[in-house]
């Protein structure tokens, strides 16, 4: 896991290198200058170990403090596994590995310079013009052969190193290093490593989001190699997995302050939704980031899910607990090797002198001072050399002790199984394996596949990358757990996670939300932001519409309204007009009491069929009347049943028939009675067609154009039922109706009325022309008043009518309006024309008596003198037409008697 910046390699840097160890070698004659701290352990194969022994120092100091577990641990650990690989005699037998271990002092470019010291054996140099004072030619201590290292730790040293040791093919082994860049195997050819790359964990972290329902997340990197890669890792692995947004993604500078710290906590809080943080950070980083969300007093607000650099160690959060609460962190699969515990705790300041740096471990292990030249402060107490590690001093195995002894180990299998097959005969090391070259061990490296110190499998990919294997804990306490990590899960390819396990701070019972935007409503859409896939706006599906997925609304189809979540459509209610509604109440009450009175006067009629009243009537075109009025009434029935194709063909056939009947027996009464007066006043023979056959013939000619339009409407259009949705589509989709009807528009409607109130028109046209006919002559003025009635009726119809096409409450209002107008009129036409009669019939039968029949020429008479009455009732003011018309008449001349003759009898 590396820690430290690793500078950008520029082209020409192969060049700069060579450069570089021409110069170095020219300027010193033996490798010990080059590390004068460094470990040998002797061996027929010598392998190189790089190890951050110290950490980094102050500027103008290479190297710090020594590391405790980072350095000595894993150096330690390499020895160890050395002496093991020694011991076995099935492995490398007769073959003993050595080493030379340097200390990187956790700088990349120190670590580039510690380095050289590999590759110097396989560097010639021309010593053809060098002599000695004497003149012999020098002897050069040839210094050993390293032919793989170790090492290092951080990504950043790793990168750094591997570009000069792949020039000279020294195959690299890393126990530590995971960025992801080292797995490119053009650049990097010559490096393997037995961690899993930062990209496996990348995608371990990945799957923990989603796991956790988390779709808005920030990230914080350690400036270098180690941090940037890993969230580069993440960030394209969660733009391959979809659902994930990046809200910030910040990086903690090289060289950095507290404020800097403070500065990214501060710009975390302006993404507040956005609580959980992915942290790719270095041990000193960590502790700088929770300080700083201590100080602004946001413990518990983020939640962390930290790299392997965080793992399960305790130096990141020492002292910070309380801020690392609820952390969730990965660490590549380990395991305790209880072997080097024991080796590790027996070393002592006599048995382990190989450690040149194992004195001043001593001394900070035990805080204690060993010698003057010590770093310890005078005041510290000196060593005694009897303290014993776990004993005296707290001890607990580093977590990478694996690695760095699977790392030999893969080294020292893959010289076996090259020593197998290029020295079948020879017991040790062959001429063959002196000129086999890095090329050859590596193919042997990248092949092996043994069972590690933890028994699990170590193998390495095409690319030198060891399979992803993790540990996932989580930072707990509470009142009932001692504060501690606890192992939640594990990832090998796939996620297991156990959420039951999980603990959160400030006491959340349910996993915490680290959303960019709630998950909208039922029956609410997504409006994504604009380049933020996982920001959102909730927009309701409004009107008609309904959620047909949570990015998209669509409207229902034209019959169908969406359901009360709006998450599907379903059909419209039908409504029509029913019997119980007040809109069908009143024309029903109406329309009953009309049928009743018609009724009552047809059967008056029938009942005094033969008396002077009856007859005088006109009894033939009055039963055609009343048979009109009838079906007046009986519309009304008609037009509020529920409507079918029988229904249907009713209403066409009596819609305006009933109108028809009724006005065309008015039309021919006002017409026979004008063509009489009119008649009269030319001669007193009697026009034609006046009896009441004719009278009944030309009726029902009138009557037959209705029926005729009616037959075509069957023929063109034949009668249905449909359903309206438009009538009733309110703006609120719950309030809308389809109504069942019939399939007649309102056009069709007036177009069947039409003829009746044409006949309605011309009949009033008569019934004006007869107005001076003698007010006791027949029906002439009844007949006028029910028509200029009934055109007031109608005229207040058709504007009601067409008024209310858009009305909500159409259906109603038209069917109201249109039984009722026709009830009124037929209602009209029955008091005006029939109601007198049917009174004098029942309550004055003395008045029902036969008169004294008149000739047409009394009749003729009668006109010309009613016409000379309107004409000089025309010149003079009222009152004096009656006086005129007697002037210069003895009341004793025929004519006089004449103008006194009663008309109630005249049967015309």
């Amino acid at each position: 896991m590396g820690r430290h910046c690793a500078p950008q390699l520029r082209p020409g840097f192969t060049f700069r290198v060579l450069w570089m160890v021409h110069a170095f070698l020219d300027l010193a004659g033996s490798q010990e200058i080059y590390a004068p701290h460094s470990i040998r352990v002797e061996g027929d194969v010598t392998l190189g170990g790089l190890f951050p022994v110290h950490a980094r120092g102050v500027p103008g100091i290479p190297c710090g403090d020594i590391k405790k577990e980072n350095g000595i641990h894993r150096l330690e650990a390499m020895m160890y596994a050395l002496d093991q690989i020694n011991g076995d005699e099935d492995l490398l037998p007769n073959v003993t590995l050595g080493a030379r271990i340097l200390d990187t002092c956790s700088r990349d470019t120190y670590a580039l310079e510690q380095s050289l010291t590999f590759v110097q054996a396989l560097i010639q140099k021309d010593t053809s013009d060098v002599r000695c004072t004497n003149g012999e030619p020098p002897v050069f201590v040839k210094p050993e052969k390293v032919i793989g290292v170790v090492g290092a730790s951080a990504s950043s040293v790793s990168i750094m190193v591997a570009n000069i040791l792949r020039l000279f093919q020294i195959p690299q082994i890393s126990y530590a290093s995971t960025a992801p860049e080292l797995s490119d195997d053009r650049r990097y050819d010559f490096f393997s490593r037995v961690v899993p790359p930062d990209s496996f964990q990348a995608q371990a972290m990945v799957d923990i989001v989603k796991a956790m329902g988390w779709n808005y997340v920030s990230t914080v990197a350690s400036e270098g190699s180690y941090g940037e890669k890993g969230v580069d890792a993440f960030m394209q692995l969660s733009r391959e997995a979809g659902g994930i947004c990046i809200a910030q993604s910040l990086k903690i500078p090289h060289d950095h302050k507290p404020s800097d710290f403070d500065k990214i906590i501060r710009l975390l809080l302006d993404t507040r939704y956005a609580r959980a943080v992915i942290l790719f950070a270095s041990d000193e980083d960590i502790r700088g980031i929770l300080n700083a969300s201590k100080r602004a007093d946001q413990i518990g607000h983020f939640l962390w899910i930290g790299s392997d650099s965080w793992g399960a160690k305790n130096s990141p959060i020492h002292q910070l607990e309380d801020a690392a609460v609820g952390a969730v962190t990965i660490l590549p699969k380990r395991a305790t090797i209880s072997g080097f515990d024991a080796y590790f705790t027996s070393r002592t300041l006599e048995n382990n002198r190989r450690n040149v740096w194992f004195a001043e471990y001593w001394e900070e292990n035990f805080n204690c001072k060993l010698m003057s030249s010590s770093k310890k402060d005078e005041s510290s107490r000196k060593c005694t050399g009897q303290e014993r590690i776990s004993i005296d001093s707290r001890y607990e195995q580093e977590g990478k002790v694996q690695f760095v002894i699977d790392a030999v180990y893969a080294m020292a299998h893959a010289l076996h199984n090259m020593q197998r097959d290029l020295c079948p005969e020879n017991s040790g090391i062959c001429p063959e394996m002196d000129l086999a070259g890095g090329k050859k061990l590596l193919k042997y490296i990248r092949s092996v596949s043994f069972n590690g110190s933890a028994g699990t499998s170590v193998t390495f990919n095409r690319n030198g990358d060891a399979p992803g294997r993790y540990d996932l804990f989580q930072y707990q306490w509470n009142n009932v757990t001692a504060p501690g990590y606890r192992v939640i899960g594990q990832w090998t390819e796939a996620l297991q996670l156990n959420i039951e396990d999980m603990q959160w701070p400030r006491g959340e019972q349910d996993i915490p939300s680290s959303v960019c935007s709630l998950p909208c409503r039922t029956g609410e859409r997504k409006k994504v932001v604009k380049g933020m896939p996982c920001c959102w706006h909730c927009e309701s599906c409004d009107g008609y519409q309904y959620q047909f997925d949570e990015f998209t609304c669509k409207l229902c189809s034209y019959n169908m309204r969406p359901n009360a979540n709006r998450t599907a459509c379903q059909p419209i209610p039908i409504i029509k007009l029913e019997w119980h509604s007040p809109w069908a109440v009143i024309p029903v009450f109406l329309a009953m009491l009309g049928i009743i009175a018609t009724i009552f006067v047809m059967a008056t009629f029938i009942r005094y069929n033969d008396t002077p009243i009856v007859r005088a009537s006109g009894r033939e075109l009055s039963y055609v009347l009343l048979t009109g009025i009838f079906l007046c009434y009986i519309i009304t029935f008609l037009m509020i049943a529920k409507p079918d194709v029988g229904v249907c063909s009713f209403r066409r056939i009596f819609l305006g028939l009933g109108m028809c009947i009724s006005y065309a027996a008015l039309l021919t009464k006002t017409n026979r009675i004008y063509r009489i007066f009119e008649q009269g006043k030319k001669s007193v023979t009697a026009p034609r067609l006046i009896s009441p056959t004719s009278q009944l013939a030309i009726t029902s000619s009138l009557i037959s154009f209705q029926l005729l339009g009616v037959f075509i409407w069957f023929v063109v259009d034949p009668p249905n039922t449909v359903i309206d949705y438009d009538e009733q589509k309110t703006f609120n989709p719950y309030l809308a109706r389809g109504v069942l009807k019939c399939d007649i528009t309102d056009l069709q409607i007036i177009c069947s009325l039409g003829y009746s109130i044409l006949l309605m028109v011309t009949c009033t046209v008569y019934a004006i022309k007869t107005r001076g006919v003698p007010e006791n002559f027949n029906e002439a003025k009844p007949i006028g008043f029910t028509m200029y009635t009934t055109c007031i009726v109608w005229l207040a119809f058709i504007p009601i009518f067409f008024g209310t096409a858009q009305s909500a409450e159409k259906l109603y209002i038209q069917t109201t309006t249109l039984t009722i107008s026709m009830n009124l009129s037929a209602s009209v036409a029955l008091g005006m024309l029939y109601m007198p009669k049917v009174y004098v019939i029942i309550f004055h039968p003395e008045l029902n008596v036969q008169k004294r029949k008149r000739s047409f020429k009394a009749v003729a008479t009668a006109a010309t003198m009613s016409s000379r009455l309107s004409h000089k009732a025309s010149d003079r003011p009222n009152g004096e037409a009656k006086t005129e018309l007697c002037e210069n008449v003895d009341p004793n001349s025929p004519a006089a008697k004449k103008k006194f003759v009663s008309y109630n009898d005249l049967v015309i």
